[in-house]
């Protein structure tokens, strides 16, 4: 089975502003997050535990998972340039991300999606993952992209329906 978690709060998070790749790490609420989340799969002996690269991912998962992360950028937030760290109303959107037309860096959701699902069909390929417990930890556009792997890429695109909240989790099997 694939457990997708997201990370747990930052103080980011708790005002309320954008988090990419200049986010901060958990606060108190997300650690304790994270421990909700290693109580409630206590049962569950996890073969691997993959994070993306940021440090509120990688604690997320070495906490919940029991054991040390492997990192892998495909499972990154996705780069929102400029406005990276900006309160969500000082944003002006182009659909579900920052427009890229004022925000210098913001990633192709096209490209992010790619990088997503290229990472969910080699975890797949693998032959002993069928048998596996394994915990993907990211954010909360990574949990989204891995959900419409599962479940397919919505018609209005937005692949932020299938995303968790702070410190919850979502289970899939192994396709």
């Amino acid at each position: 089975m694939i457990y997708v978690v997201r990370h747990g709060q930052t103080d980011w998070n708790k005002e309320g502003r954008l988090q990419g790749r200049r986010g901060l790490p958990l606060n108190e609420t997300g650690i304790r997050q994270a421990e909700e989340v290693r109580d409630r799969l206590r049962e569950i002996r996890f073969d691997a535990v993959f994070s993306s690269p940021q440090e509120r991912a990688v604690q997320t998962a070495e906490i919940a998972g029991g054991k040390r992360a492997i990192v892998d950028p495909r499972l990154d937030v996705f780069d929102l340039g400029e406005a990276d760290g900006l309160r969500r109303e000082e944003v002006r959107l182009a659909g579900a991300v920052p427009d890229p037309g004022l925000y210098a860096g913001v990633e192709e959701i096209r490209s992010f999606i790619g990088r997503v699902f290229a990472f969910m069909r080699e975890l797949e390929s693998q032959v002993d993952v069928r048998e596996a417990n394994v915990l993907l930890s990211g954010h909360r556009c990574t949990t989204g992209a891995i959900g419409a792997y599962y479940e397919g890429i919505p018609e209005d695109g937005n692949i932020l329906r299938y995303s968790s909240g702070n410190g919850e989790f979502k289970v899939y099997p192994v396709r």
